[in-house]
């Protein structure tokens, strides 16, 4: 490993953090502010909005440099990822291990203004996070536990703003895991040559040739369970009209994977942001145009 100036180290550690490639924040983000609005009717504290905006851009750097550090030796055989600073040897693991470290240390000190069920439910949600990149060795589809860690800010953030994790709060971590499984195997379809050459377990391999069905699937199961959390909160046309304009989306999304090639499957993942993106806005204006009792 050549030795770096600390302008090119810094410009290497945000590439492990994949602070270059915003899309894992935005998808984590998404669910986040989804609870944190439905958690607060509509009102959320901006002490607790600020809180969990940068917990999400800390626990989603620490989970990339993770994941990097699990995965370094066998990035370096896809091709996508073989310039990884860690499978590139331009970090050592040391370094990747102390500014992961570094990075969930920073998020814990930063939920300790919430309340004690928070603070206590931030444990766990680190340990989802540090250690999804190691299912990939034994889970069929580790995509399901992705949307568990990706979607712990939503009992979080009702914690922080009832003191209390109620059923829709868990209703909303399970419509979590359904998209994160869909968008996340879209994810995989890129890379599952690569991945079935190495032996890394995807939901893409585990599907096989049913893959786009599952994601369509797994889309329709994200819809239908936030639909009953809206529909349990009386929420009305602006929160409908969110979640169709979601499923436009998701059908816009079957058209780019139905081929299965690696550009359109890997467009269509990325393009799930606008997916939670639409969700969340049709929650934002409910609450917004509801009357004030």
């Amino acid at each position: 490993m050549s030795a770096l100036s600390l302008n090119q180290r810094l410009v290497e550690y945000k590439k492990l953090m994949r602070l270059d490639k915003p899309i894992g924040i935005l998808l984590l983000l998404w669910p986040t502010l989804w609870a944190l609005w439905v958690a607060a009717d509509g009102r959320p504290a901006l002490l607790h909005v600020l809180i969990f905006v940068l917990g999400t851009v800390l626990m989603r750097s620490a989970g990339c440099v993770i994941n990097d550090y699990a995965d370094r030796d066998f990035d370096g055989h896809v091709e996508r990822t073989k310039e990884r600073p860690l499978a590139a040897k331009r970090v050592s693991t040391k370094e990747a291990l102390l500014l992961a470290a570094g990075l969930s240390l920073l998020s814990f000190v930063l939920v300790l203004p919430l309340n004690g069920l928070t603070i206590a439910l931030s444990v766990p949600a680190v340990f989802l996070a540090g250690s999804y990149p190691f299912t990939k060795r034994f889970l069929a589809i580790p995509q399901a536990y992705l949307g568990i860690a990706f979607g712990f800010g939503i009992p979080m953030a009702f914690a922080a703003a009832q003191a209390t994790v109620p059923l829709e709060a868990w209703v909303m971590l399970v419509a979590n895991v359904f998209w994160a499984v869909a968008y996340d195997t879209e994810y995989a379809m890129v890379d599952r040559p690569d991945d079935l050459k190495i032996g890394i377990k995807t939901s893409a391999i585990t599907f096989g040739r049913f893959d786009v069905l599952a994601v369509m699937l797994c889309y329709l199961a994200t819809l239908l369970l936030l639909g009953w959390v809206g529909l349990a909160g009386g929420r009305g046309w602006p929160f409908g009209a969110g979640l169709a304009v979601a499923a436009g989306l998701m059908v816009y999304h079957y058209t780019l994977i139905r081929h299965r090639e690696r550009g359109p499957c890997f467009k269509a993942f990325l393009h799930n942001n606008w997916v939670g993106a639409a969700i969340f806005a049709g929650w934002a204006l409910d609450y917004l145009l509801r009357p004030v009792v």
